[in-house]
């Protein structure tokens, strides 16, 4: 089962690389290439086989979702000359990334469920089943670890340890819920409801961007809008479209990230079952087919693509 397990290119002017979790990232100065390899990630753990046209997805995604919210934000995106890969400018990262949720879902659930009534220094109501819409979407923040796991974070703790200025916070918090609601309008025009999802922002030019992917399976979760109601009333699973999937199979097998915990052993049959979960949600996302990418010479397609495309971008 072909797929983009990770590249390892040396372009001319070239200043940096960093191999990140699942994109691999090639500095030029105010500018870099993101390369969306088909890895995955769960639990903060890159697991041992990559995702075929999982990358392709991601960055497709990503990009007609980056391009329906610059109106709210301006975007690191200046161009995506590949399906696998999108070029745009050097942003200064926020060590904070703004969490979302809309549904009491994955994360907030399981604190919820172990007897926690806040997340994040956000108080939830009892009485609230999995899945539940909640009151109102809560920000729930959480750190942007170099290494390790992420960590849950008040937005109290960010302004207390200076992550964030005061007044970039609340910017930030306010396109949080701006992007949340677009997103929200997108995937209900699809027949789908945003549960929950992640942005992260940065700095270029003094200026605050949004940057990464918005909206994609691996920062988001989908529930079909279809029966929703009918299946909480019932305390029925809902029907999802995200990597909860993965998480739960992980789970499943003993696995959760822990020290000690082997990841259990991916079989073609399950690779194929989580690629065709991922084209299924960009299906279902953009009401459009989706179309696969020849592997047999991508990796060049690629590198000649950023090469041809990376000083021709204006600022």
């Amino acid at each position: 089962m072909e797929a983009i397990k990770e590249t390892d290119f040396s372009f001319p002017g070239q200043t940096g690389f960093y191999r990140g979790k699942v994109r691999d990232v090639y500095y030029f100065g105010d500018k870099l290439a993101i390369v969306a390899t088909d890895r995955i990630s769960a639990f903060d753990v890159v697991l041992p086989r990559a995702i075929p046209y999982k990358g392709q997805v991601l960055n497709q995604i990503a990009a007609l979702n980056l391009k329906a919210t610059a109106d709210i934000v301006p975007n690191w995106v200046i161009s995506t000359p590949h399906p696998n890969v999108t070029i745009g400018y050097h942003c200064e990262p926020y060590k904070v990334e703004m969490v979302i949720r809309g549904y009491l879902a994955g994360h907030a659930w399981r604190e919820y469920r172990a007897g926690k009534r806040s997340v994040c220094g956000v108080a939830l109501p009892d009485g609230l089943k999995e899945n539940d819409k909640l009151p109102e979407p809560i920000i729930t923040p959480t750190t942007k670890a170099d290494e390790g796991h992420d960590e849950d974070i008040s937005r109290e703790e960010i302004l207390a340890k200076g992550l964030v200025s005061e007044q970039d916070y609340l910017n930030l918090e306010r396109y949080t819920r701006m992007l949340f609601e677009r997103g929200a309008a997108l995937a209900q025009q699809q027949g789908l409801i945003l549960v929950d999802t992640k942005y992260e922002f940065g700095k270029y030019k003094g200026e605050i961007f949004l940057i990464d992917e918005i909206h994609t399976p691996d920062s988001s979760r989908y529930f079909y809008s279809e029966g929703y109601e009918e299946r909480q009333a019932q305390n029925e699973p809902q029907r999802q479209l995200s990597k909860e999937f993965v998480r739960q199979w992980l789970i499943e097998n003993g696995f959760q990230g822990k020290e000690d915990q082997q990841i259990p052993e991916m079989t073609d049959d399950v690779v194929a079952g989580i690629s065709e979960r991922y084209i299924e949600l960009f299906e279902a996302f953009t009401g459009t087919t989706f179309v696969k990418e020849n592997y047999s010479n991508i990796l060049k397609q690629i590198e000649e693509q950023v090469t041809g495309n990376i000083f021709s971008t204006k600022d």
